[in-house]
């Protein structure tokens, strides 16, 4: 039993390689700069770098819609198709199709 022991433990009498082992391991879990605080801040970065595009695509919709609400016919439109809005004299009939109807069923 002796022997087998040794075997595997004899790397570990250097004291070079002893001080190696120990220096990575510390390096990869316990150190200010570590691997794993590494990896936590780069997937934190890919998360903010995810949102950041978000919402540059969210302000871009946006200005379009303040650009469209500029003018008069902007409002009058959005007015008319959002809030089904009109004016004092006319008639608005609502035709909805059935592929446009949800479903009572469907799970959204």
């Amino acid at each position: 039993m002796a022997k087998f022991n040794s075997k595997y433990l004899k790397p570990f009498k250097n004291i070079y390689i002893l001080v190696l082992v120990v220096f990575v391991i510390w390096m990869l879990f316990f150190d200010a700069h570590s691997w794993l605080l590494h990896h936590e801040l780069n997937s934190d970065i890919d998360e903010l770098n995810y949102q950041k595009e978000h919402y540059r695509k969210e302000m871009i919709k946006d200005n379009k819609a303040i650009k469209d609400l500029s003018s008069e016919e902007g409002i009058e439109r959005t007015a008319r198709e959002t809030y089904y809005m009109k004016k004092a004299n006319e008639d608005i009939y609502i035709i909805e199709y059935e592929d446009s109807l949800k479903n009572d069923n469907e799970d959204e």
